[in-house]
C-alpha cells in the first residue's frame, strides 16, 4: 500500500506533494532536463557576445566571397581553383559539425563557442599571411617583360618581321620558374578551412543554450535579434570589400610615400610660401570669426540672439555667392595659375583694405558709474575706477556683484545698491527702483531718481554705426570669397601631381594645428585685457567678464586681425614671383581677353607636348 502511494506520487503531478515534504524516491532527486531561469544578467551578456560572433562570422565570410577575383589575379589561379579555396570553408565545417553538435551539448557550451571563435580568428589571421610573406606584386605588361629580359632597346608591339622564337620566347622562358610565393594561396585555403571549423559550434550550441535557459516566450525574440544582427555582417562585408578593392596591391611594399615625400613638398618654394601666407590669413580669420558675435554684443549692444541671426543672414550668403562666382569667373576667363594668383591676391587685398573701415564705425563704451564715467557723469581713465561714492556709502554694497540698473539719467550703475536706491516696486524684469541717491549727484540731471533693471541702451549714433559695420562686413566678405576658390586651386597646381593628396592633407593639418587651435586662445587673451568688470563665482573666484572697454576692445580685436593678415600679403608677393618665374616660360600662350596662361603642373606640360599644333583642345588644357 505504501509502495503504491509513493508510485502514484511519483507518476502524478508534482503539485500533489507538499513543497517542503522530502521524497525518498531517487528519481525525484534528479534535476529536470530543461530548467528555466529568470536571471537575465548573464543571459544578456551571452546574447550580446553571441550576436557579435554572428556578425563576425558573416562579415569574414562576405569579405572572402568578395575577394575571389583578387585571389585569382594575385596567385594566377583558375576560377575552379579559386572556387576550391572558397569551398574549403564548407569542408572544415562538415568535418566537425556532427561531433560538435553531439558532444558539444554535453560540455560547457559557452566555453566551446569561445574556443570556436578563437579558432575562427586564427583562420582569418592565417588567410591574411600571404600579404606579409609575398614580395612585390608584378603583373605582365610589355614594359615589364622588357625590363625582366634586360632589354635596352624599345619594344615595337606591331613589328611585322619579328621572329616569335627569339626575344619573346626568351622572355617567356625567363618567367617559367615558379616562385615559392606562388603557392601561398594554400595559406588562404587552410585559413578558410580553419575558419569553417571554428564557426561550427556558434549556431547549434548558441541557439540550444538560449532555448534551455531563456524564458520560452523570449526565445523567438532572441533568435530574431541574432539573425537581424547577422544580416549586418554581409552589408558591412561588401562595403569593406568595396573599399579594399580600391587599394593598390603594392600597399605595404612600396617606399612609404611619407618622410621623403614630406621633404619634397615642404622644399617646394611655391607650396611653402603659400602655406605660410595661408597660415597667417587663416589665423586672422579663425580668431575674428570666433569672437565676432561677442564683438557685436559688446561693441554695439546687440543681444546674443540677434548677433547670431545677423551673422547667418548677412555674412554667410555673400560668402557662399562669392565662392561660387569665383569658380565661375575662373572657368569663363580660363584662368591659369598665374591669372588665378593675381585674381586671388587682388580680391583678398581689397577685402583687407575694406576691413580697415571697421575702426571708424565703432561705439563708445557703456556709461557705467565708477567704471567708465564718474558718478557725476564725466569720463574717467581706464585705471581710475572707483565704484564706491558718498552717495552709496551708507548702503554697505558688495563690490564683486554685477546686477546693472539703468538710471533715468542715462547712466548705468553696477547694482541698485551702488546706485543708492532705497526702495523698489514690482518684481522680476519689471522691478523699478526709487529714491536712488546717486542719480542726484549728476549736476545735469533734474528728473526722477528711479532706475530699471539692465544696462542703458547705446546711443542712436551707435545703432547707425552698426548698420555701417554690417554693410562693410557684407562687401568685405564677398570680395574675400571671390578669391577663395582660385586660392584653393593654386594649392593643387603648385605641387607635383603625385603629391596633391599629401599637399592638401598637410595644408589641413597645419591650418588646424597652428591656426585653428591657438588663434582663439591668444585672441581671447588680448580681449580679456580690455575687461573693466569681472564677475565672480559662488566660491568668490573670478568669473566671466561683464563689461569691456569698447574703444580698447575695438582696437585690440580688429588690430590683431589686421596685424596677422598684413604680413601675409608680403609673403603673397614672394609667392607670385615664384609662380610667375616657374610657369611663365613653360608652354605659355595667349588666350581670350589678352591674358597669358600657363599649364598648371608637369602633368599638363606632358599633355600639351603630346598635342599637335592647332589642336582644338589646346586652350582648355592650359586652364584649371
Amino acid at each position: 500500500m505504501t509502495v503504491e502511494t509513493k508510485s502514484s506520487n511519483v507518476n502524478g503531478s508534482n503539485q500533489e506533494a507538499e513543497p517542503n515534504q522530502p521524497l525518498d524516491d531517487e528519481e525525484n532527486k534528479n534535476p529536470p532536463v530543461k530548467k528555466k531561469t529568470s536571471s537575465c544578467t548573464g543571459l544578456k551578456a551571452f546574447l550580446a557576445a553571441l550576436s557579435f560572433s554572428y556578425f563576425s562570422k558573416a562579415l569574414s565570410g562576405t569579405i572572402m566571397k568578395s575577394s575571389i577575383t583578387q585571389i585569382e589575379r594575385r596567385f594566377d589561379l583558375t576560377s575552379s581553383t579559386a572556387g576550391f579555396v572558397d569551398g574549403s570553408f564548407e569542408m572544415g565545417n562538415l568535418l566537425v559539425i556532427a561531433f560538435v553538435s553531439y558532444f558539444g551539448a554535453k560540455l560547457h557550451r559557452p566555453k566551446v563557442i569561445a574556443v570556436g571563435c578563437f579558432t575562427m580568428a586564427l583562420g582569418c589571421f592565417l588567410s591574411a599571411m600571404p600579404h606579409f610573406f609575398m614580395g612585390y606584386y608584378k603583373y605582365e605588361t610589355a614594359s615589364h617583360r622588357a625590363s625582366s629580359a634586360n632589354l635596352t632597346s624599345s619594344i615595337n608591339p606591331c613589328s611585322q618581321h619579328q621572329d616569335v622564337n627569339d626575344t619573346t620566347l626568351e622572355v617567356s622562358h625567363s618567367g617559367c620558374e615558379k616562385e615559392p610565393s606562388s603557392y601561398m594561396w594554400i595559406y588562404i585555403l587552410l585559413g578558410n578551412m580553419l575558419r569553417g571549423i571554428g564557426e561550427t559550434p556558434i549556431t547549434p550550441l548558441g541557439i540550444s543554450y538560449l532555448d534551455d535557459f531563456a524564458k520560452e516566450e523570449n526565445v523567438p525574440v532572441y533568435v530574431a535579434c541574432l539573425h537581424t544582427i547577422a544580416m549586418l555582417g554581409p552589408m558591412f562585408g561588401f562595403l569593406l570589400g568595396s573599399l579594399c578593392a580600391k587599394l593598390y596591391v603594392d600597399v605595404g611594399f612600396v617606399d612609404p610615400d611619407f618622410c621623403t615625400s614630406l621633404k619634397k613638398v615642404l622644399s617646394n618654394r611655391m607650396y611653402f610660401t603659400f602655406l605660410c601666407c595661408s597660415l597667417l590669413q587663416f589665423s586672422s580669420f579663425i580668431g575674428f570669426l570666433t569672437y565676432k558675435p561677442k564683438y557685436m554684443e559688446q561693441q554695439y549692444g546687440q543681444s546674443t540672439s540677434k548677433s547670431n541671426l545677423l551673422i547667418g543672414i548677412t555674412s554667410l550668403p555673400p560668402v557662399g555667392i562669392g565662392i561660387f562666382l569665383g569658380g565661375f569667373i575662373m572657368k569663363k576667363y580660363k584662368m591659369g595659375i598665374i591669372g588665378a594668383t593675381k585674381f586671388s591676391f587682388i580680391m583678398s587685398f581689397l577685402a583687407y583694405a575694406i576691413s580697415f573701415l571697421h575702426f571708424f564705425v565703432g561705439c563708445e563704451s557703456y556709461a557705467v558709474a565708477g567704471m567708465t564715467v564718474s558718478y557725476e557723469g564725466k569720463p574717467i581713465p581706464f585705471d581710475e575706477k572707483a565704484i564706491f561714492s558718498d552717495c552709496n556709502s551708507h548702503c554697505k554694497c558688495a563690490s564683486n556683484v554685477w546686477d546693472p540698473v539703468c538710471g533715468d539719467n542715462g547712466i548705468t550703475y553696477v547694482s541698485a545698491c551702488l546706485a543708492g536706491c532705497e526702495t523698489s516696486v514690482g518684481h522680476g524684469k519689471n522691478t523699478v527702483f526709487h529714491n536712488c541717491r546717486c542719480l542726484e549727484v549728476s549736476s545735469s540731471w533734474t528728473g526722477n531718481n528711479t532706475a530699471t533693471l539692465g544696462q542703458c541702451p547705446k546711443s542712436e549714433a551707435c545703432s547707425m554705426n552698426f548698420i555701417y559695420y554690417t554693410v562693410i562686413q557684407v562687401i568685405g566678405g564677398f570680395c574675400y570669397a571671390l578669391g577663395g576658390t582660385p586660392a584653393y586651386m593654386i594649392m593643387f597646381r603648385c605641387v607635383q601631381p603625385e603629391f596633391k593628396a599629401l599637399a592638401v592633407g598637410l595644408y589641413t593639418l597645419v591650418m588646424r594645428m597652428l591656426a585653428g587651435i591657438p588663434a582663439p586662445v591668444y585672441f581671447g587673451a588680448v580681449i580679456d585685457k580690455t575687461c573693466l568688470k569681472w564677475g565672480s563665482t559662488s566660491c568668490g573666484q573670478r568669473g566671466a567678464c561683464r563689461l569691456y572697454d569698447s574703444v580698447s576692445n575695438r582696437y585690440v580685436f580688429l588690430g590683431l586681425a589686421a596685424l596677422l593678415r598684413g604680413p601675409s600679403y608680403l609673403i603673397a608677393i614672394v609667392f607670385y614671383i615664384f609662380i610667375k618665374k616657374h610657369f611663365q616660360n613653360k608652354n605659355s600662350k595667349p588666350v581670350e581677353n589678352g591674358q597669358e596662361d600657363a599649364p598648371m603642373n608637369k602633368e599638363d606640360n606632358s599633355k600639351i607636348q603630346q598635342r599637335l599644333p592647332g589642336s582644338p583642345d589646346g586652350e582648355n588644357e592650359s586652364s584649371i
